[in-house]
């Protein structure tokens, strides 16, 4: 199965609760952090929540 690196970009501040929510449930805590998640519905969900905060490379 392929993974995703899921990179954020920009800070959570000033967003809304259920984004930051969102962020830390991916394992996102700074800028710049990184995590490598498998590639299921459930993290494409969040990050559709979240695009304007992170990027994502298939790995």
């Amino acid at each position: 199965m392929t993974q995703l690196k899921v990179t954020q970009v920009k800070s959570a501040i000033g967003t809304k609760p259920n984004q930051r929510q969102t962020l830390r449930s991916l394992g996102l805590k700074k800028i710049n952090d990184s995590v490598v998640q498998e590639d299921r519905p459930e993290i494409r969900g969040m990050v559709a929540t979240v695009p304007h905060l992170v990027t994502v490379e298939e790995v």
